[in-house]
């Protein structure tokens, strides 16, 4: 952790636990008081990894940057006092962007990259790839287990329910659950019952 220190671009201080692994660690950037829990696994191809002020990466994150295809988009960048749960997998080749306070609860995966198979006399893999990219908005939560596909943009305040498979947008301030993915509430036209949690402690 100390020799990461030494390399990282780093403004100003930030928490390293042991056994945390970072491959180009020159194309890493840490904002003030992120947290690097033990486990995690950042590998920074150019376009690099930016993480913001006060955001959170949990134990056995992985966010990958795997670039050797001169892909123009990659990288992944996160906003300030966002949470990557435990067990989350980035892979930021066609470039992962995440806004300002938003949630991935554990094990989500977001997946900014596709495979093409339309020949079928050829191999999937000589097929090449897409990179389109991936986008959540400021504010999201997005359930354990969810999975995003390449291509998928999840506006502000929206939220992915648990286990979805994320094939299409997500529209801000709306929630969508299931695979794959569909919309099932506006949370402005349609909010979420206050009563419901009137005998819940809220912390």
């Amino acid at each position: 952790a100390l020799l990461y220190r030494a390399i990282l671009r780093m403004d100003g201080s930030a928490a390293i636990e042991d056994g945390v692994r970072i491959r180009f660690a020159s194309n890493v950037r840490l904002g003030r008081g992120v947290y690097l829990d033990h486990g995690v696994y950042l590998h920074a191809c150019p376009g690099g990894i930016s993480i913001g002020p006060e955001s959170l990466v949990m134990k056995n994150a992985i966010l990958h940057v795997y670039n050797f295809r001169a892909l123009p988009l990659a990288g992944i960048t996160i906003g300030a006092r966002s949470l990557v749960g435990e067990g989350c997998v980035l892979r930021g080749q066609g470039g992962i962007t995440i806004g300002d306070d938003v949630y991935l609860g554990t094990m989500v995966q977001l997946l900014a990259v596709n495979h093409v198979f339309a020949d079928t006399s050829r191999p999937i893999s000589h097929q090449g790839i897409t990179a389109q990219g991936i986008a959540v908005a400021d504010g999201a939560w997005i359930g354990s287990g969810a999975i995003l596909l390449d291509g998928v943009r999840v506006g502000r305040n929206a939220v992915v329910g648990a286990g979805a498979v994320v094939t299409r947008d997500v529209p801000a301030y709306s929630v969508a659950v299931g695979n794959p993915a569909r919309v099932v509430r506006d949370l402005r036209a349609n909010p979420m019952p206050r009563d419901q949690y009137a005998t819940l402690p809220v912390y």
